[in-house]
């Protein structure tokens, strides 16, 4: 079976792309190829839309509790799983915003090139990461400036 995208808003180009079961991207192909956009593109929709649904799973949940428990202990507790349901209902928000970004790269053709050095990022980091802005090389780089400058405030 095959999973075509059509209809998408945005952009027209992955109307008529069809993706089979099953296809992955590979280092054979051309770098991001109008099926490895396609690809991502939907693998980006779908966890956009797992997280989506957890959100309001979360926040049906938070709707349905109540935080009238006659025991101290019992509402102080309640209490904790309200703070962190809502630090994780703040994360998956951010991450909402990667993932909509990503897919305004995909659609303006900046998806999957750093975009730090412009050179391509690899297939393996954007399967792991499909949100992913920079190489390794230039994460790591970023990373270990981001410290310096930190020891540089805290000393």
């Amino acid at each position: 079976m095959a999973t075509a995208l059509n209809g998408l808003k945005g952009n027209e180009k992955f109307d008529a792309i069809v993706l089979e079961d099953g296809y992955r991207p590979s280092d054979d192909e051309e770098f991001m190829n109008p099926m490895q956009q396609a690809y991502f593109l939907k693998k980006l929709k779908d966890w956009k839309e797992s997280v989506v649904e957890e959100s309001r799973a979360t926040m049906a949940q938070l709707q349905n509790d109540s935080l009238r428990e006659p025991d101290l202990a019992d509402r102080a507790s309640s209490e904790t799983d309200w703070s962190l349901e809502l630090r994780t209902r703040d994360r998956q928000r951010k991450l909402i915003a990667k993932i909509d970004s990503a897919i305004r790269r995909l659609y303006d053709g900046e998806y999957g090139y750093c975009e730090v050095t412009g050179d391509p990022i690899a297939l393996q980091r954007l399967e792991a990461r499909p949100i992913a802005t920079m190489t390794i090389e230039a994460q790591e780089k970023h990373e270990r400036t981001e410290r310096v400058s930190r020891d540089e405030r805290t000393d």
